[in-house]
């Protein structure tokens, strides 16, 4: 028996090889750039990027836009994952396209889009005009709100799908019998209903924020050099400063802050499938 798992575990080594060649190695090397200077290895670069008051503004922004677009996202997808649920037929079929269909767009389509909407002569500007909501165009464009906006919807079925499959496997008979039992809907919520599908809402949450905080394509079409993030500096420090070191450094805290993330994920989804 042991020796047919083995062999069976083989079948990923071409994988495995495959992700430390294209993946592993090359990203050791770039993290080795951040430690390694002409008189040896130092983490100066570390000590002069947290030293910075600057450096230090866009690292909060970026975690603060990738927790706003995370929670936005989690707002519109948690309803939206039980009405899904809920749908029958070509109901649900018509749900399933619109959360796949945009997947199949580039992230450029869909930045340059919501830019196009919150230009001053775009279409939300038009149509608030035209309700009486604003006598003259609101600033839309370069803001942080229309970045978070933009981000969430890019990101949305990263945030709906897992919630979907949770919410799938539900026993419905579970909220009936805590209303058997005397439960109001509130308490049935945030006791029953919460509980069970808090694996999908952190499977979820993991997926939207790691994407959130690494993005480069749509902060850059939306609000452009204005509010950077970290992304945005790694890419001025190669392709502009042609700072390697530097680059290197913001890459190491940007991939810290992903593994943090996931490793965080991973232990808060088996605490919660074991009080399950």
């Amino acid at each position: 028996m042991i020796g047919r798992v083995n062999r069976i575990a083989l079948l990923a080594v071409p994988g495995l090889a495959y992700l430390a060649v294209i993946y592993a190695l090359p990203l050791l090397l770039l993290l080795a750039k951040s430690i390694r200077t002409p008189d040896g290895l130092s983490f100066g670069e570390y000590s002069a990027f947290f030293a910075d008051d600057y450096n230090m503004r866009v690292l909060w922004r970026t975690l603060r836009v990738a927790t706003l677009t995370t929670l936005l996202a989690l707002a519109i997808a948690y309803p939206t994952a039980f009405a899904m649920n809920r749908a029958n037929g070509p109901w649900l079929t018509v749900f399933l396209v619109a959360m796949v269909l945009p997947m199949s767009l580039g992230v450029v389509v869909k930045a340059f889009a919501w830019s196009i909407l919150f230009r001053a002569n775009g279409f939300l500007n038009t149509a608030m005009q035209w309700v009486g909501l604003t006598d003259k165009p609101v600033r839309m464009l370069f803001t942080e709100t229309a970045l978070v906006i933009g981000a969430a919807n890019v990101f949305l079925p990263f945030m709906v799908l897992p919630i979907y499959a949770v919410v799938r496997q539900l026993d419905s008979r579970l909220p009936e019998a805590a209303a058997s039992l005397g439960a109001s809907p509130m308490f049935r919520f945030f006791n029953v209903t919460l509980p069970l599908t808090l694996p999908g809402v952190v499977a979820g949450a993991a997926f939207t924020f790691s994407m959130a905080i690494s993005m480069y394509v749509i902060p850059s079409l939306i609000v452009g050099e204005r509010q950077q993030t970290l992304s945005m500096l790694i890419a001025r420090s190669f392709l502009y400063l042609r700072n390697e070191p530097l680059g290197s450094t913001i890459s190491a805290v940007l991939l810290a802050i992903a593994i943090f993330v996931v490793v965080f994920s991973s232990w808060l989804a088996r605490r919660l499938g074991a009080r399950q």
